[in-house]
């Protein structure tokens, strides 16, 4: 059954909801025939007079120009439980790349492509810092358009190569916040590690600017920073547990803001409150996504191109069961 986006009077986005609910708007006189409706999963926004399947409960309210009423948005996906599939998410992400090899696999080496040249500029001195900069601003965006063009492959919609770019069109702003704050906010779990480390390296720097290219302490180096570096291990377990645990809460703030054009505030709080009524098992399907990617990197990076499409499919299945209204595709 067809779901739909509409853009209320107070110009909030609501939905998606179904048709048999749309119609009762319509009656009710919250939605007019100039009222922007959207199809879910669709990247158009059409006036409803222009859907045919209304046509009827249209032509019994008198055409007026004025702005539909503002309307309560539906948050009952906010609510409702769910339960997650691991081994599931990964054979469904097997099947959807065996499926669609020609068009994941593109999709997949354009990304990796970009990123790779920008992680090679970043290299180049001077221009380096900026070429990292750029990259930062795009990788959101980019980001976006991957997941929407598997969400389209899922959900049997028309995808395309071109998708990969759609979040530059749809939601830059959005995906660029959604990308880097979250980053940031992680990065700071980091921060009693990297004060604990600086603290111990210290004593270590000033010593070897005392010291003579062929003393004994230039020589006695890499044992002493063997040594600095264990110590500091426990920080930085400890410090990679809050960390770990905000990743995987935000895990799905990218695919709401480009499925849902969602805010990227929005999008975080909506990602943590799902993920969290299932926080193992989400960390479950994000592991194993992550180990099959790791396996690819060691078949001489190659083998990326395939186990980055398996991974991102499971995540996106996921994505579908833990944030979709209804059940997910292939449930």
């Amino acid at each position: 059954m067809a779901n739909y986006k509409v853009i209320g009077g107070d110009l909030k986005q609501y939905g998606p909801v179904s048709a048999e609910e749309l119609r009762k708007w319509i009656a009710d006189g919250r939605l007019n025939s100039q009222s922007l409706v959207q199809l879910y999963g669709d990247i158009e926004w059409k006036q409803l007079q222009l859907f045919p399947e209304f046509a009827d409960v249209l032509a019994d309210k008198p055409a007026t120009l004025s702005p539909p009423l503002p309307m309560a948005p539906p948050t009952g996906w906010l609510e409702r439980d769910y339960e997650l599939d691991i081994a599931g998410c990964i054979s469904r992400g097997w099947e959807l790349f065996k499926n669609n090899s020609g068009l994941l696999f593109a999709g997949t080496l354009i990304y990796l492509l970009i990123e790779g040249a920008f992680s090679v500029c970043a290299q180049v001195p001077f221009l380096g810092p900026l070429f990292s900069i750029v990259n930062l601003v795009i990788a959101g965006p980019l980001m976006g358009g991957v997941f929407l063009m598997f969400l389209h492959a899922i959900r049997g919609q028309p995808a395309s190569v071109g998708d990969v770019f759609a979040g530059f069109r749809l939601a830059f702003g959005q995906l660029f916040l959604g990308y880097l704050v979250p980053a940031l906010l992680t990065g700071l779990c980091l921060i009693p590690f990297v004060i604990f480390l600086a603290v111990k390296l210290i004593p270590v720097v000033g010593h070897l600017h005392n010291a003579t290219p062929d003393s004994a302490e230039i020589q006695n180096l890499l044992p002493v920073l063997e040594g600095i570096f264990l110590k500091c291990l426990p920080v930085l377990l400890i410090c990679l547990v809050p960390m770990i645990y905000l990743q995987i809460s935000w895990l799905f703030v990218l695919p709401l803001i480009i499925d849902k054009r969602m805010g990227f505030w929005s999008a975080m709080k909506a990602s943590w409150r799902r993920v969290n009524k299932h926080w193992w098992p989400v960390l479950g399907v994000a592991v194993l996504a992550g180990l099959i990617n790791i396996g690819g990197l060691l078949l001489c990076c190659v083998g990326i191109l395939f186990t980055l499409p398996i991974g991102l499919g499971a995540l996106m299945y996921a994505y579908e069961t833990v944030c979709s209204p209804a059940e997910p595709p292939g449930a």
